[in-house]
């Protein structure tokens, strides 16, 4: 029980000229059979997209893809027919299901930086879909905003859905606040901006950390942003 933390400059790396990405789990050539993956949660990269970059079209089958954008904004285009930009705070979803081909652009003047999230899915073969939504922006007291959720009940609250009991939370905290977030598994924290303590440990922005309390105890050093991967072991 309790925290292991990540640091930004720890992490797996990649490069050219168009994508400055930092893995958290083993992804492309980046191989390290330590970190694979915790528990359901497959990926995390912290990507920087260049303006005028992106990923082209590609594929995905049987995964939960979801985007946190932390500064930007990207457009998304699938072989469903599905296209949106998802701005700065906001979050799309996507379920690769049975099979989905999608791209994701930096059409902006400005670098866009995100977080690409994936999560194993409950069963296989479910269909593909694709969502977003924009979420509060202001900073937060009590608890974190609930992101994403696998319970169907949540969406009516303003989460979006994926097929996985797992709950995605976010939220900016001014300096000085503290918010006590309750885990229904076990958690992966990230910092976006600014330094916290998470449980009493210290964190920078870029930071990861797995957390297996049963709660994460969040205070703002400094005004900070954060996000909060709950997912379950197996």
């Amino acid at each position: 029980m309790g925290v292991t933390i990540y640091p930004f400059d720890k992490l797996g790396e990649f490069q050219n000229d168009w994508l400055h990405a930092r893995y958290h789990f083993s992804f492309s050539e980046y191989r390290n059979p330590e970190r694979v993956r915790f528990g359901v949660l497959r990926v995390i990269n912290d990507d920087i997209v260049r303006a005028g970059g992106g990923f082209g079209m590609h594929p995905h089958e049987d995964m939960e893809i979801i985007t946190y954008v932390r500064h930007g904004a990207i457009t998304h285009e699938d072989s469903l027919g599905n296209k949106g930009r998802t701005a700065a705070g906001d979050v799309q979803v996507m379920s690769a299901g049975t099979g989905i081909r999608h791209s994701e652009a930096n059409t902006e003047d400005e670098d866009t930086n995100l977080y690409q999230i994936w999560i194993f899915p409950r069963g296989k073969g479910v269909a593909p879909r694709w969502d977003q939504r924009s979420f509060p922006k202001e900073p937060v007291n009590d608890n974190l905003h609930l992101l994403v959720s696998g319970r169907e009940e949540d969406m009516e609250n303003g989460a979006l859905y994926i097929h996985q009991d797992a709950y995605i939370y976010g939220g900016r905290l001014n300096a000085g606040a503290a918010v006590t977030q309750k885990l229904a598994h076990q958690g992966y924290l990230l910092v976006s901006e600014g330094e916290i303590l998470l449980n009493g440990q210290k964190m920078r922005k870029g930071d990861g950390a797995e957390i297996t309390d049963s709660a994460a105890e969040i205070r703002a050093e400094s005004d900070a942003e954060v996000v909060l991967i709950d997912v379950p072991p197996r």
